[in-house]
């Protein structure tokens, strides 16, 4: 587990040098401070890696034979360590820095998957991704992606970052079915650059958004098939589609079905 591991990361280290990284010179260690960029959604996504690494690091642990605290402290920590090899290469890059922001979404999202795997020996507050393409990417296809994949991972207007409650949490257990969860979204919309301040070409007025939405625990889908298990359990990362509601530029809006 311990090998495999380290060389997914090193391979992917790899691949963002030559994919990412490559288009920028080298420099010296620097810092930068990306804080009030992109209306901390990116921040939202180091929180969502972080912690989703980190749960699928404990998963292999735990399928490897590790029991309590070293397959919590050990597998909950992957995330972190691989996205601290990210800020190190983001800090020789001439075109970005290491960021004690970004590294501080990524200790937020460990935390919660280890202090729940302390306190409760399960995770009963989950962060969930959902995203859908937006037509801003055709403003800035440079910054916000030209294929789908590109789109889908660097268009921050069609991003949604939810915190999904487990229903036990919320209104006890044998209530309602115990798949049923309630979520709650961040997003931000309008955005074709960094920085809202910037001075460059105009661009769309930028706003956050806030949402409310039933959501599914695909953990809690009985099945007896091993690998439908495994199937459900990475696929519980992302949210799934549902009737929301949304706050946002001062505005309540409703969707019959929202991803």
């Amino acid at each position: 587990m311990a090998v495999g591991v380290g060389v997914g990361m090193a391979a992917s280290y790899f691949w963002l040098d030559r994919a990412w990284y490559a288009q920028y010179d080298r420099s010296a260690f620097h810092f930068f401070n990306d804080g009030e960029e992109w209306m901390q959604m990116d921040k939202a996504g180091h929180f969502f890696s972080a912690y989703t690494l980190g749960s699928w690091g404990h998963a292999g642990l735990a399928h490897c034979g590790a029991k309590g605290s070293r397959a919590r402290w050990l597998g909950g920590s992957v995330g972190l360590v691989f996205l601290t090899g990210i800020e190190v290469l983001d800090g020789t890059s001439a075109g970005w820095g290491f960021s004690w922001w970004d590294m501080a979404a990524n200790a937020a999202g460990t935390s919660l998957f280890i202090a729940q795997d302390a306190a409760w020996g399960r995770q009963r507050i989950r962060p969930k991704l959902s995203a859908h393409l937006t037509d801003y990417a055709a403003i800035r296809p440079d910054l916000l992606g030209e294929g789908l994949p590109e789109r889908i991972l660097k268009d921050y207007n069609g991003q949604t970052f939810w915190l999904s409650f487990h229903g036990d949490l919320l209104w006890g257990e044998g209530r309602l079915p115990p798949w049923l969860n309630l979520a709650v979204g961040y997003g931000a919309e309008g955005m074709v650059r960094a920085r809202a301040d910037s001075a460059e070409e105009a661009q769309p007025a930028a706003y956050r958004q806030f949402f409310l939405s039933p959501d599914i625990d695909l953990t809690r889908i009985p099945t007896r098939k091993k690998w439908l298990r495994t199937l459900l359990f990475v696929a519980n990362g992302i949210k799934v589609p549902a009737p929301a509601l949304e706050y946002g530029d001062g505005t309540w809006r409703g969707h019959w079905l929202y991803f």
